[in-house]
């Protein structure tokens, strides 16, 4: 998958979390208690209790759609599990943030408040949390952000023939489902026991949900299983090829308001809620954009090669070519970027901000074949030469573009989710708070209250 590609899909990422997100403990206080050990890393009984805080900040006045306090513990704690193995993994494998980047999302999130960082402060302050856990919250979130960029990378793929058929399926129909869900999750090979044990839990669910003793969001909130469980099991709005097959057949024959019977997956037992149904379809006129047409050399940063190297050795390489060298040589001997480098670094047309801003600005501020100076992005150093520039009707590139990002969100969320399972279940986890320390499999309430009334 390209890099345009992952980037679509991860855009978004931050601003679902950030604000309302966990503020991570860094310093060790000697009174402080440890909630949980997670493989070599440690989760802080005041990491918790301030994690369980902002979810109750956001639950006021709705209080009575939260679990018991020791279920959300249990459930926030293993959110908390999550981040640490996901931080873990990203920083195992290479990924980095710097310090300019965490400094430049922080600003985005108070530009997005319509605050400066000096009031995001003093609210943060308010809010009993220090700047420098928050600060600290912003890098795991950049980590996992890159993680989940890489992953998409080099486990998610569509093909031609995937957009053209959802094309074709979008052709009469603008059709989108507003979804929520409730998942009962079963672990990879589960055994029969474990998979009655889930098919008598989400039974139950449904039995609540039907009779009226709990609505869908509440029970999402105290037995789903899922990432999404705190927010009622939303899952926003969905076109058809963002729905699995069987799914989307179910979808045609429901309305607003109607819960699915429990329907079997890959990750276990969910009941999926039909919230709302609209029509997204709108005629639209020619799209007209700029295309770049350009060719770059890439030089990476990572554990091998610092920042400063990576610059300087692009500098030498912008030399080489303003000294004669050819541009497509020096990408064959020196360019990062395996995916062009065959090509000549060619990067063919592109729109200013598909490769992101920096590079974008680059190449909209070159002349016709004119050689930039490096420019540094997160993937490091390039020196891009621009081709050729033409004005051209983006509603078709607009749409497959489109088609493309939401049936890759979809394979992404599934793949991810497995993946995570996966780390979850690979990872030493020793519980000391709650009825996790105690053995039991902290997470979400496996067992049902008493139907009323028969």
């Amino acid at each position: 998958m390209n890099n345009r590609f992952a980037r679509a899909l991860t855009a978004g990422v931050l601003a679902t979390g950030l604000l309302i997100g966990v503020a991570q403990a860094q310093e060790m206080q000697p009174i402080d208690r440890i909630a949980a050990v997670v493989d070599e890393d440690v989760i802080l009984k005041t990491e918790l209790d301030r994690a369980v805080a902002n979810i109750l900040n956001q639950y006021a006045g709705r209080s009575e759609q939260l679990p018991p306090r020791d279920v959300l513990e249990r459930q926030v704690l293993e959110r908390l599990i999550l981040l640490k193995l996901q931080v873990a993994q990203a920083q195992g494998t290479g990924v980095r943030v710097t310090d300019q980047e965490i400094e430049q999302a922080i600003a985005g999130i108070a530009q997005s408040n319509r605050i400066s960082v000096d009031q995001l402060r003093q609210q943060i302050a308010r809010d009993g949390s220090s700047f420098a856990d928050f600060r600290n919250s912003i890098r795991d979130e950049l980590l996992v952000q890159r993680l989940r960029q890489r992953f998409a990378q080099t486990r998610v793929s569509v093909s031609d023939a995937e957009i053209d058929a959802a094309l074709a399926a979008q052709a009469n129909s603008g059709t989108q489902y507003h979804l929520a869900h409730i998942l009962v999750a079963l672990p990879e090979g589960a055994t029969p026991e474990q998979i009655a044990t889930a098919q008598k839990k989400v039974d139950g669910v449904k039995t609540l949900i039907d009779k009226g003793e709990m609505d869908f969001n509440a029970a999402a909130v105290r037995y789903s299983d899922s990432p999404n469980a705190l927010e009622g099991g939303d899952l926003g709005w969905r076109s058809v090829d963002e729905i699995p097959a069987a799914f989307a057949e179910m979808m045609k024959s429901m309305k607003a308001g109607d819960v699915t019977q429990p329907l079997r997956g890959p990750s276990g037992f969910q009941l999926l809620k039909l919230v709302e149904v609209r029509d997204a379809s709108k005629s639209s006129g020619p799209q007209m954009a700029t295309q770049y047409h350009a060719r770059h050399i890439l030089i990476r940063v990572n554990d091998k090669i610092t920042e400063a190297q990576a610059k300087a050795k692009a500098e030498t390489l912008r030399a080489r070519i303003a000294g004669g060298a050819k541009f497509e040589d020096v990408v064959k001997e020196s360019s990062e970027d395996l995916g062009t480098q065959a090509k000549g670094g060619d990067l063919g047309w592109f729109t200013r901000d598909e490769f992101g801003p920096e590079f974008g600005g680059a190449v909209a501020a070159l002349a016709d074949n004119e050689v930039s100076q490096p420019v540094h992005t997160s993937a490091g150093y390039h020196i891009v030469q621009r081709l050729a520039t033409r004005e051209t009707d983006m509603a078709d590139q607009s749409k497959r573009a489109q088609v493309q990002e939401t049936i890759g969100r979809r394979k992404l969320e599934e793949e991810w989710n497995r993946f995570l399972r996966e780390k979850r279940s690979e990872a030493y986890v020793d519980f000391r708070v709650g009825k996790g320390s105690e053995g039991n499999q902290p997470g979400t309430e496996t067992t049902l209250p008493a139907a009323k009334g028969g």
